[in-house]
């Protein structure tokens, strides 16, 4: 058995107009634009937050895209499970 690591997609996008509007596609990013420059100043927190998360879950669905097709060409890197539990042992990290 083996295990592939994943990584969080939540790191990947800063928690700022411009990152946001790098992880969107040019359609979603357009659509935060509008949001954005249309919230009042009071709002545009909130606005910034849900489009957050929108751009996180845009990024771990491209990720998962790219993982589904790595593995079905066979060309997913894989880890055992051996070297899971020592890396974790190592790290001081539960292993049952």
């Amino acid at each position: 058995m083996s295990v592939q690591p994943i990584e969080d997609a939540g790191d990947s996008v800063p928690r700022n107009a411009e990152g946001i509007a790098a992880a969107l596609s040019g359609a979603r990013r357009m659509e935060f634009y509008r949001e954005l420059l249309a919230a009042a100043p009071q709002d545009a927190e909130a606005v910034l937050r849900r489009w957050w998360c929108e751009a996180v879950l845009d990024v771990g669905q491209a990720r998962g895209d790219q993982l589904t097709a790595a593995a079905l060409a066979g060309t997913l890197p894989l880890r055992s499970v051996a070297s899971v539990i020592e890396h974790r042992r190592a790290a001081g990290l539960p292993v049952e």
